[in-house]
């Protein structure tokens, strides 16, 4: 029996209210908050402050800043998970279950023909 895959949960830019969350650079400080929690750990070395956890990684989708957060860091370290969460709440932040689709997966949806 396989474990049930991890959800993932995007933090989106965007107040309750409607309105664009600031400072615009939100979304690289919380992910490079949430950088060390990696598989097999924090990195050491050169380098090693470079890049983004794979559990919580900032991108823009349809021109909204969101921060993605895999379930799985939950696992990892449930302070960080709570942390992220909590920011989500305090800030009154919109938060919607996805996944992430690799990319050239996604169609364009087709036009009904009869419009």
């Amino acid at each position: 029996m396989s474990a049930s895959p991890k959800r993932e949960l995007f933090i989106q830019g965007i107040t309750r209210s409607g309105r664009t969350f600031r400072p615009s650079d939100w979304a690289e400080r919380l992910a490079g908050a949430l950088s060390s929690f990696r598989p097999g750990g924090a990195r050491q070395g050169p380098g090693a402050h470079i890049g983004y956890s794979p559990y919580c990684v900032p991108r823009v989708i349809d021109n909204v800043k969101c921060v993605i957060v895999n379930e799985a860091l939950r696992d990892i370290e449930p302070m960080a998970w709570d942390f992220v969460m909590n920011f989500a709440r305090d800030n009154e932040l919109q938060v919607v279950e996805a996944c992430l689709l690799p990319a050239g997966t996604a169609k364009p949806a087709q036009k009904d023909p009869r419009k």
